[in-house]
C-alpha cells in the first residue's frame, strides 16, 4: 500500500521554524521515485508548489516565495523528504501536502500537515 505520511507541523510565531517530514512508502523511494514535491493550500487559494527534490541526482526546485527561507531536502535511507522552514511568516500559514511522482508516472498524495504562523 502506498503511504505519503506528513509529519511536523503546528503552530509557530513569526519568524519561527518548523521542519516538515514526508515517509513515503509501499514503494522503493531509491529506485521508484521521480520527484518529490511541498504543496501548500492557504483557505481559500488554489494549491501551489512549494518545493521539490529529484530523488536521483538531488536536484530541486523552490519558488521565490520561499527562497532563502525554506529547504528540501532528501535522506534516502529512511525513505524521507524534509522541508526545513526558517523566519516563518504568517503568509506562509497553509496546510502542507506532499506529492510523489514514481518514474512511471504514478502520483500520490498525503493526507497533508497544518502549518499556522501567528503571534
Amino acid at each position: 500500500q502506498v503511504q505519503l505520511v506528513e509529519s511536523g507541523g503546528g503552530l509557530v510565531q513569526p519568524g519561527g521554524s518548523l521542519r516538515l517530514s514526508c515517509l513515503v512508502s509501499g514503494f522503493s523511494f531509491r529506485f521508484d521515485t521521480y520527484v518529490v514535491s511541498w504543496y501548500r493550500q492557504a483557505s481559500g487559494k488554489e494549491r501551489e508548489l512549494v518545493a521539490n527534490i529529484r530523488v536521483v541526482g538531488g536536484k530541486f526546485y523552490d519558488s521565490e516565495s520561499v527562497r532563502d527561507r525554506f529547504t528540501i531536502s532528501k535522506e534516502a535511507a529512511k525513505n524521507t523528504v524534509f522541508l526545513q522552514m526558517n523566519d516563518l511568516k504568517p503568509e506562509d500559514t497553509a496546510v502542507y501536502y506532499c506529492h510523489a511522482r514514481q518514474r512511471a508516472g504514478s502520483d500520490h498524495w498525503g493526507q497533508g500537515t497544518q502549518v499556522t504562523v501567528s503571534s
